[in-house]
């Protein structure tokens, strides 16, 4: 039993002795290491978290790039309550040389070859994508709207004249759940991006050494959303794709269609439970137990939809359309009662 105790004891004297060793190293290696001198440049709320970490993490090693265009963006907001020196773009090349690396999370310019160069460790970029999947300004609209399983986050070196071709110093991945919308797969690959930022920049000799090429075979796009995105063509898109659209846009854009020569957008909407009535696509009908319009789709599906805006008019309920609208549609001819398949 004695000899049990003295071990244990001699055991947690062993321990102290260790840490006291290892403690005042640690310190050393903490006041001897320096992050590099950061200029940032980005301008909406996914550039927003990688800015707050990289504050933390660089201290007054950090400056920031953002527009100054009225009112006053997230990240402009955030470096003047901060105190962070800010510079409204486009920028003197002349200050590049200031920092030691340039970093660029969705900023929105293409960067010229005379700022790039002008670092001395070159420029980065956080992309929301495993490239060279998913290049270009939407990255995250379409792996939600093509029913990708897993997505991630990229950092890559930024190439002058082109975006998202750089070499790759860092990637993380993520799964997609079924059913999430655009706002909250956003929030979560910001987070997962200013994390993976962090690491790199703390090891940026390292991640710079081992860039790899992207193999541009393997590249797909994901250009800028235009209006032609939100059109529903309902005899072309099964209920299932227009509700993954609707998911894919949620937040950023409302999908159209037309109703008696006025634009309509869908403002909410959901896949209906089974034992809905099949509809050709276009055709609309009012299912009063659910106050909700239920829609035909191509494939013979449905879709239910609870709120909506006419143009010339505020979001109105599907019992409200169907109390105003659908009345006027149903004095008319059958034909008249659908959505125009534009």
């Amino acid at each position: 039993m004695f000899c049990g105790k003295s071990l244990v004891n001699n055991f947690y004297k062993y321990k102290r002795k260790v840490w006291q060793n290892v403690i005042p190293i640690a310190q050393r290696c903490k006041g001897t290491y320096h992050p590099p001198k950061i200029l940032f440049f980005g301008t909406d709320n996914f550039s927003l978290p990688s800015l707050q970490a990289l504050h933390k993490n660089c201290g007054d090693r950090l400056g920031v790039v953002t527009s100054f265009k009225s009112p006053a963006n997230c990240v402009r907001t955030y470096a003047e309550k901060e105190k962070l020196p800010l510079q409204k773009w486009p920028i003197d090349p002349s200050v590049c040389p200031q920092f030691d690396l340039g970093v660029v999370v969705s900023f929105g310019h293409l960067i010229p070859a005379n700022i790039i160069n002008g670092f001395p460790h070159g420029m980065i970029n956080v992309h929301a994508s495993l490239l060279p999947k998913w290049r270009g300004a939407a990255p995250i609209i379409y792996a939600i709207m093509k029913g990708d399983a897993s997505t991630g986050v990229s950092i890559m070196k930024i190439e002058p004249h082109r975006f998202d071709i750089g070499d790759i110093l860092a990637q993380r991945e993520m799964d997609i759940k079924p059913d999430i919308f655009m706002p909250d797969l956003h929030a979560s690959l910001a987070s997962l991006g200013a994390d993976l930022l962090v690491d790199t920049v703390n090891n940026l000799s390292v991640r710079l050494k081992e860039a790899k090429p992207q193999d541009s075979t393997r590249a797909s796009y994901a250009p800028k959303i235009t209006s032609k995105i939100t059109e529903i063509i309902w005899s072309e898109l099964s209920a299932f794709e227009i509700y993954t659209r609707y998911r894919a846009l949620y937040g950023y854009k409302n999908l159209t269609t037309s109703f008696l020569g006025k634009q309509v957008q869908l403002l909410e909407l959901r896949l209906p439970e089974k034992g809905v009535p099949v509809q050709e696509p276009g055709a609309i009908s009012y299912l009063r137990k659910s106050r909700s319009l239920i829609i035909g789709c191509a494939q013979q599906s449905q879709l239910e939809v609870l709120q909506i805006r006419v143009e010339g008019r505020k979001p109105m309920s599907a019992q409200d359309f169907n109390n105003g609208f659908l009345k006027q549609a149903r004095s008319l001819s059958f034909t008249e009662n659908k959505l125009a398949a534009i």
